[in-house]
């Protein structure tokens, strides 16, 4: 090669290098914007998972980001699950060209995918899970590397995604609001090992092609709409290892020859369909099977006895079938259960198994916690066997036929947490050995023939809550111990033959919710400290022999439902005070010797809420209850005169005495409190003094990891104060923000006066400098460990990113909601002023360890305290002020200024009780264009209601999205009546809502009703 070409071939060499250097260091620059852009789709970053997103680094160093090891380096993954993030993915991502992997799941994103995510070819692994994500799924073909997608627990919508690579294996989208038929062409995708789609709105049954998919070995699709015979293609899904097709229409006999054909099968769940016939004796084939959950159906026939074989077996729950057991061959199954050496859940509730259990119960292992064989047509005496099980923690025979005594060895069971005995032929004593059962929470033992008395020892067990002893034989006194139980909810010792008296330490029973005694031969008067039981909600004394007068102090009770207590020998009158029982529904006094005028406050002004016939010397009150008159009461000259008297007989000289001894206590009451408490003027009460520093060190610095959650005004912190180190919640206003000072003002005004259990309790101020001189202002609240409203709804329960939504029952969404609206309509009509909460939301609603529901955040209040002016005022101004509220909850009388009033407050309510029942956000992407949360109910009620509710009450109501929703008698009656009242509540016109008073008050009747339908074991 000559010279002059050599220097031709070097120069073109350096040219080629220099553009691939220039090629390599434009896509290194392109990564970098990329993930700035990302930062600043960003609103929020409480803990500062993005500080490090900056130029004082390389982005190869920047918190979650991940490079290749090859120079240039380029970005191969990112990793940013789990950091409370809120803001959109930015479409920026799409440029990273060389991106492996993209984990984003557990924030708080919103927004729709960026379409551009699916141009990612080297793209392996996508996680978007457990966000607020809308809209539709983008095409995800061309990411011809990818192998994972997860995008379950969002709000995504449209069709099930078909425009998926070849390449995929694992495809989660459980959990959204997809719609349509499951797609053939996923047959194609030959490498899909797992499908979950679990809670969507699936329609139609799984394909045919499905038999395709040799690598299948996750298969779930509970929860939806699916319809037919059980899917054939199944059966051909030999690897298949997870099976789950509950809550769905599904019908037919189940093909007997399931457990042969997937031989590899751990979980088989079917629950809440249509299956008939029996269950398959190729199950046993299954020999790796440890879950087997086909509740709900209608399984015929016998268990298969060679069930045992399932050596590995764990859970096996058979409940509400018609599965049958009589004869010593019949029960063969219970014999071949003692080889299942790993088995801790066993239900044979709701079934039709007959005669006595044979002893071979006892054979069963010792890891056994749940045993329910309630609901059947069981006789004989207490299954011995059971006295071998020694890990139990539930033992539910109940609505069965067993008779003679309940052995003294059960309270050997040191485990057990639930004795569900009720409506049987039990006979005896009860066994004092109950009393050594210290895990024991629930105690049922009602409807039976027990006699003898009820052990006083009962109050070694320290966490009990539910004690029923109802309709049985029992004498003597009810023990007071019962009443130094700390954490007793409910007492229930109706129908009996109890004497003596009620005991004045029933005041300590400060949980107590039901204390239902009537019906029995009680005696002596009414303990004026059963005032002090501030949760009561239900008293029945009534049918029993209590003398002198009805306790004043029972006006106290503000959670007080009904009170009975006619059939009685109750004297003088009826106390006015309880009148003032805000939600009081029911209330009987008839039947007793009370006398003298019925009062006209509260309860007392609605005839059919009240009974009091029977009280011959009861007079006035309402026309309605046709009472004579009373008799005139002294004239203003009588009680001047009287008055006169009384002012010369006392003595000037004790008058005088008493002025100085009190005085003489004031000011010492002073001095003793002047150095641990401090009066702030904006809260208007004295509370404990804490000071800046008391903050910082309570909050370790105000520490990232300790905020939990952050507002338009300032930030929520958790932290421990004071002596006792009790967990509180610490709201620091950012006064840099405008209107957060007037907000703290705000909050103090609304605080001041009010007290309610369904308001978040305050416990102290901070109103000082912070260690800059700068201001510094605090609330501190008690914490609320079960977090918010907007969590419990959205959030799961499995850290680890499971792909179910929390479970919330029927009567826990009932009582939030009873819980709301008491606190709504006390702020509304019980305060001596009103006060409007106007930025009402599920994340401003907390709930404590009951998974009570209390009421916060009132930073943007708005006041009335004059009954004769018509506008509200904020802290610091005496007009109206234009409400700024969360966009979905704001009535729309108020989006654009308009006046702020109570029925602002009850639309609020109307939105969030629609929510907790659809479990629809009101920002939904659906909700558009006009729609709305309210809109849609309205659209879809009466006849298409099932179609619309949270498919999780379906399945414990027992419904169908097909069942027809007027069936008497029914849940779907329940579902109608609470979203009847929040439309009620959501009227367009302020005019036509309903006030807060009346929609607490037909909560309470719903729940209630409710409850008492549901008062049976539940298994």
């Amino acid at each position: 090669m000559e010279a002059a070409e050599v220097a031709r071939f070097l120069l073109l060499l350096i040219m080629s290098c220099s553009a691939i250097t220039s090629s390599s260091a434009s896509g290194n620059e392109t990564d970098r914007l990329s993930l700035l852009d990302f930062k600043k789709s960003m609103t929020l970053d409480p803990q500062h998972a993005l500080a490090s997103w900056n130029d004082s680094t390389h982005f190869c160093s920047w918190e979650g980001v991940l490079c290749t090891s090859t120079s240039p380096r380029r970005v191969a993954s990112i990793r940013l699950e789990r950091r409370g993030l809120v803001g959109q993915i930015s479409p920026s991502l799409g440029n990273l060209t060389l991106l492996t992997n993209l984990s984003l799941a557990t924030n708080r994103l919103t927004g729709e995918i960026p379409p551009s995510l699916g141009h990612l070819q080297q793209l392996q692994y996508l996680f978007l899970s457990n966000n607020t994500l809308q809209g539709r799924i983008p095409s995800f073909a061309n990411c011809s590397s990818l192998r994972v997608l997860w995008m379950h627990r969002n709000g995504l919508v449209g069709q099930f995604p078909a425009e998926l690579p070849p390449s995929l294996r694992q495809l989660q989208i459980s959990v959204n609001n997809l719609s349509g038929a499951i797609p053939a062409s996923l047959s194609n995708i030959t490498a899909l090992s797992v499908i979950s789609c679990v809670y969507n709105n699936f329609v139609g049954n799984i394909p045919d092609e499905f038999a395709k998919l040799s690598n299948m070995q996750q298969l779930y699709v509970g929860g939806n709409q699916l319809s037919g015979r059980f899917p054939q293609a199944v059966m051909n899904l030999s690897s298949l290892t997870d099976l789950s097709l509950g809550l769905n229409q599904l019908s037919g006999e189940v093909p007997p020859g399931l457990g042969s054909a997937l031989r590899n099968l751990l979980l088989l769940e079917l629950p809440v369909n249509f299956f008939h016939g029996p269950i398959p004796h190729s199950l046993t084939n299954a020999s790796n099977l440890y879950y087997i959950e086909i509740s709900r159906n209608s399984f015929s026939g016998m268990v298969p006895t060679a069930i045992g074989s399932l050596n590995k077996l764990e859970m096996l729950n058979l409940e509400y079938n018609q599965l049958q057991a009589e004869s010593k061959q019949d029960w063969g199954f219970l014999n071949s259960l003692a080889n299942c050496t790993e088995l801790i859940d066993f239900s044979m509730t709701g079934n039709r198994l007959r005669g006595h259990v044979p002893a071979s119960l006892g054979n069963l292992t010792n890891q056994l916690q749940y045993l329910y064989l309630a609901e059947n047509q069981l006789s004989g005496e207490f299954p011995a066997g059971i006295a071998n099980l020694d890990n139990l923690f539930t033992v539910a025979l109940a609505v069965n036929q067993f008779s003679g005594a309940l052995p003294e060895w059960l309270g050997s069971l040191k485990n057990l947490q639930k004795i569900s005995l009720g409506t049987n032929l039990f006979s005896g004593a009860i066994p004092s050995s109950f009393s050594n059962l210290s895990q024991l929470a629930d105690l049922n033992l009602e409807s039976n023939l027990l006699v003898g008395q009820i052990p006083p020892s009962f109050a070694n067990l320290r966490i009990l809550k539910l004690l029923n002893i109802s309709n049985n034989n029992l004498h003597g006194s009810i023990p007071k111990e019962l009443f130094k139980i700390p954490t007793i909810v409910q007492i229930s010792l109706y129908v009996n033959n109890l004497g003596g008296t009620l005991h004045p330490d029933i005041a300590n029973a400060r949980q107590l919710t039901y204390l239902q005694i009537s019906s029995n031969n009680l005696s002596g008067l009414i303990p004026g400290t059963l005032g002090n039981c501030e949760s009561l909600e239900i008293i029945e004394l009534d049918h029993n022999a209590f003398t002198g007068s009805i306790p004043i102090s029972l006006g106290n009770i503000r959670t007080l439902k009904v009170l009975n207590l006619s059939h009685n020998n109750l004297i003088g009158p009826i106390p006015a005070s309880l009148g003032n029982l805000q939600l009081i529904e029911q209330l009987d006094l008839s039947f007793n010797n009370l006398k003298g005028e019925v009062p006209r406050k509260g309860i007392f002004k609605n005839a059919s809420a009240m009974q009091i016939g029977g009280n011959q010397e009861l007079c006035g009150g309402l026309p309605e209850l046709h009472l004579p008159p009373c008799p005139a009461i002294p004239s203003d000259s009588d009680k001047h005169k009287l008055s006169i008297i009384l002012k010369v007989v006392i003595p000037v000289a004790i008058a005088v005495s008493l002025a100085v001894v009190i005085s003489v206590m004031l000011l010492f009451r002073r001095r003793k409190q002047a150095n641990r408490s401090i009066s702030l003027s904006s809260l208007g009460i004295e509370i404990p003094k804490i000071s800046y520093s008391d903050l910082l060190r309570a909050t370790e610095s105000f520490a990232a990891s300790n905020l939990i959650g952050q507002g338009r005004y300032g930030s929520v912190y958790r932290g421990k104060l004071f002596h006792d180190r009790n967990e509180v919640a610490i709201k620091v206003f950012s006064l840099e923000t405008r209107g957060a000072q007037k907000s703290f003002i705000a909050e103090c005004n609304a605080l001041r006066n009010v007290r309610h259990r369904n308001l978040v309790p305050i416990l102290t101020a901070c109103s000082t400098m912070d260690s800059n001189g700068n201001d510094f202002k605090a609330l501190v609240y008690e914490f609320m460990p079960r977090g918010d409203l907007y969590k419990l709804l959205y959030s799961t329960e499995d850290p680890e990113g499971s792909s179910y939504l929390n479970y919330i029952s029927l009567d826990q969404r009932l009582s939030i909601l009873v819980d709301v609206s008491d606190a709504l309509a006390y702020l509304h009509h019980s305060h001596q002023g009103i006060i409007v909460h106007c930025d009402l939301k599920p994340s401003n609603i907390l709930l404590d360890d009951d998974m009570v529901a209390h009421v916060g955040d009132f930073g943007l209040a708005r006041f009335k305290f004059d009954s004769v002016t018509s506008s509200f005022t904020n802290s610091d101004s005496t007009s109206s002020v234009a409400i700024k509220g969360t966009i979905g909850y704001v009535a729309p009388e108020c989006a654009g200024g308009g006046q702020v009033s109570t029925s602002s407050d009850v639309y609020s309510f109307g939105v969030i009780l629609l929510e907790m029942f659809i479990r629809r956000r009101p920002t939904d992407a659906m909700f558009k264009d006009g729609m709305s949360i309210a809109k849609f109910t309205e659209i879809n009620f009466p006849d298409n209601l099932l179609q619309i509710v949270d498919p999780q009450l379906l399945q414990e109501l027992n419904l169908g999205k097909g069942t027809p929703v007027a069936i008497k008698d029914s849940g779907a009656q329940i579902l109608q009546s609470v979203l009847s009242i929040g439309l009620c509540c959501t009227k367009t016109s302020t005019s036509e809502r309903i006030s807060m008073q009346e929609a607490a008050a037909k909560l309470h009747g719903i729940r209630d009703a409710y409850l008492r339908g549901n008062e049976g074991p539940a298994k």
